[in-house]
């Protein structure tokens, strides 16, 4: 599906919190502005609490600002239908409980739900996609496996199918390479980043690891506080003085042969 827009994301002066038990709300989101044009790949950085995952659930739809807007394809997100948006924004979130007793195949098709047009059948575009999803998730071979059998690695190469087979134009992943080994971490960043340009798939993805980051995606954005602090190329952002600010950690900066900035931990 192709989205006709300079801008397919745009957020402004987002505010969003969650109610406390004894009355209130507690401030997550304080005035967020971000834009991001089809395409485009983007490493969401901060500290825990600094409001990510937030974001991302609000990008979504599944959150409801308290104030601002969020503009998906040049309509805020209050005038889509939720069948539509699910059509065209998939998430990956940190925790996926699967259900028992479905092969990988299965649960792949699972994510053709927005696309159903009648129960408990599926056409030749849901097959045509499943397919799809699963050779560009590079999950073919996991097809009839159980999905209670598989490693880590191979776990999350399922949920990256199952979101590939809503067919979205916007990919949103909180934490995708939790928990994953570096192998599998570098793996699963260069498949989303080729998955993009195949399938011109525009990417926000959160991230914690800031030099795996700088080489995965070509703009970072950070959030401290509630606000976007920082946005642009890695090698612009990512300095040791943000890092200090934002992080509170000491870091000294290096540079590789090909001129990259890296970001190596201060002595203890």
């Amino acid at each position: 599906m192709t989205v006709t827009t300079e801008v397919l994301v745009a957020v402004a002066d987002l505010v969003l919190g969650y109610p406390l038990p004894g009355g209130g709300r507690r401030e997550v989101l304080r005035g967020v502005n971000l834009s991001l044009a089809p395409g485009e790949l983007v490493a969401l950085l901060g500290t825990n609490g600094s409001g990510k995952t937030t974001l991302l659930r609000a990008l979504a739809g599944t959150l409801t600002p308290d104030a601002g807007v969020i503009r998906y394809a040049g309509r805020s997100l209050r005038e889509w239908r939720r069948n539509e948006l699910a059509r065209r924004v998939a998430v990956l979130p940190q925790q996926l409980e699967l259900p028992l007793g479905f092969r990988v195949s299965e649960l792949v098709a699972m994510g053709r739900a927005p696309h159903a047009r009648r129960l408990f059948a599926s056409t030749a575009d849901d097959d045509r996609a499943i397919a799809r999803a699963l050779f560009d998730a590079d999950a073919t071979d996991l097809a009839d496996r159980p999905a209670e059998e598989l490693s880590g690695g191979e776990r999350q190469r399922l949920l990256v199918a199952m979101a590939l087979a809503q067919e979205p134009d916007l990919l949103l992943l909180d934490e995708p390479t939790l928990h994953l080994d570096l192998a599998h971490q570098v793996s699963l960043l260069a498949a989303i980043r080729r998955l993009r340009d195949q399938r011109g798939l525009t990417v926000i993805a959160v991230l914690h690891d800031l030099n795996l980051a700088a080489a995965f995606a070509p703009r970072v954005a950070v959030l401290d506080g509630g606000r976007v602090v920082a946005d642009g190329a890695p090698g612009d952002v990512l300095s040791a003085d943000l890092v200090h600010r934002v992080f509170g950690v000491q870091v000294d900066e290096a540079r590789t042969e090909g001129g990259r900035r890296h970001l190596a931990l201060h002595e203890l």
